[in-house]
């Protein structure tokens, strides 16, 4: 079975990899002809934990290749993916320009029956939108051809994506024939031969799927912040509260950790899209709202514990950050809360020296030179004022405490995700913060939670 995925972000390189796997052969196409050379030849340019490897590795076997040419990577497959970008406008409405386009160059260039799937996450209806602007290209060209849409959302970790994917949890399938279903089931046999589901549903409700999983996600973490901030005001330790709620097997443990906000490239984009479905269906989703306010809030919490500890004055004072991108194993900085973070610490007069494993190029794209960037988490903190965590990279899970004690101008550091212990903090004479837990006996609890 032969397939093309057009769009090589990165869900089309991940899905493109992980079908070449299995033993199907995958075209995958994308307009940036530098990017195709490079993967071509093996450079990937993303980080994602084994892309390279699996990559290189099909792309040897034949599997798996590159190309800029739509037309021809159409008409050689039985089914092409969707998987470009729907970037958000100002509004919070998905752009879906990049995936009408896509939907038009199927209905120019089809040579035959084609399956065409949405795999970028498209707002409820685009499956129609999609059916029209390829039917329009077939009626120029006045083709009968028949042709099928389908959905099929992804449900990618970034970090773990090739075992999501590999060993997904449920397989959500949109189709409205017979036909596209056959398709679908024989080309995702291989991933469920232990058992994963597939689920099939009316294109509608997979489009929705989508949204309602990312955005019950986002409202556990931003329930988890809004229940961490109030258990500092009343002496509360959200770590022991965690605990105590996520044992109710009703509730779990999953997505119910404290810290400075959620981000990434799915969870900010899709609450605000499906907010934005529904006000155009005229209904008012009051949780989601609170859910996307929560989170913008709880990106300014540490900056405020920074400001409070310095008296309100960051002027001129040096800030090391560990940690960069939104989460660990990968290069994503896109609304990371470091972004909300430096820009509040650069407003205050502050210098910012940072350090991340692997996103410090992206880094530069976002910044500048507005700071300063070091090859070591202990460069970093040289002669700093403070130490903020805002990513929790494995390697700042243990460090070496007796060394920041002794490169740091002033014992401070800021946890924004929790990973030290308070106790073993204060035996290295820290003054530890962390979220969710009043570590300062000297400030007052009307002051603990300050953000604006």
């Amino acid at each position: 079975m032969k397939i093309t995925i057009v769009g090589s972000g990165y869900v089309g390189l991940v899905s493109g990899a992980c079908f070449s796997e299995v033993g199907i052969e995958v075209v995958c196409v994308d307009i940036d002809r530098k990017k195709i050379d490079n993967l071509n030849k093996g450079i990937v340019p993303i980080y994602e934990p084994g892309l390279d490897v699996m990559i290189s590795r099909n792309l040897k076997k034949g599997r798996l290749s590159f190309t800029t040419d739509v037309a021809k990577a159409i008409n050689d497959s039985e089914a092409v993916f969707i998987s470009v970008g729907t970037p958000p406008d100002e509004d919070g409405s998905a752009d879906l320009k990049y995936v009408l386009a896509v939907a038009r160059e199927c209905g120019k260039h089809m040579n035959d029956y084609k399956l065409v799937v949405t795999k970028s996450t498209v707002p409820v209806g685009t499956s129609q939108k999609v059916k029209n602007a390829i039917q329009e290209e077939l009626n120029i060209r006045s083709s009968k051809l028949g042709f099928d849409v389908a959905s099929n959302p992804e449900f990618l970790k970034e970090g773990a994506a090739i075992d999501d994917f590999l060993k997904p949890d449920r397989i959500v399938l949109g189709t409205e024939s017979a036909r596209a279903e056959g398709i679908l089931s024989k080309l995702y046999k291989p991933f469920t031969l232990n058992g994963h589901p597939i689920i099939f549903m009316d294109i509608v409700s997979a489009e929705m799927t989508k949204y309602a999983a990312n955005s019950m996600l986002a409202t556990k973490i931003s329930f988890i912040n809004d229940i961490a901030n109030l258990c500092e005001i009343v002496g509360a330790d959200i770590n022991h509260v965690r605990k105590g709620i996520s044992s109710d097997s009703r509730i779990g443990n999953k997505f119910l950790y404290p810290g400075i906000g959620y981000g990434g490239s799915c969870f900010p984009k899709d609450v605000q899209a499906l907010i934005r479905t529904a006000g155009e269906n005229d209904y008012d989703l009051k949780i989601l709202k609170a859910v996307e306010a929560v989170n913008k809030k709880q990106k300014s919490v540490l900056f405020d514990k920074m400001l409070h500890y310095f008296e309100g004055d960051l002027q001129d004072k040096t800030i090391a950050l560990w940690g960069l991108s939104f989460k660990p194993e990968t290069d994503d900085m896109r609304e990371a809360p470091s972004l909300e973070i430096v820009k509040k610490l650069l407003e205050a007069g502050a210098n910012v020296i940072a350090y991340d494993p692997v996103s410090m190029e992206e880094a530069k794209h976002h910044f500048g030179e507005s700071i300063s960037y070091v090859e070591d988490q202990y460069e970093a903190i040289i002669d700093a004022d403070c130490l903020a965590v805002l990513t929790e990279w494995p390697e700042f899970r243990l460090p070496n405490f007796k060394v920041i004690s002794k490169l740091l101008n002033t014992p401070a550091v800021f946890d924004g995700r929790n990973i030290y212990d308070a106790s073993e903090m204060k035996k290295h004479n820290f003054d530890y913060f962390c979220i969710g837990v009043n570590t300062s006996k000297n400030i007052s609890k009307s002051k603990l939670y300050i953000a604006s």
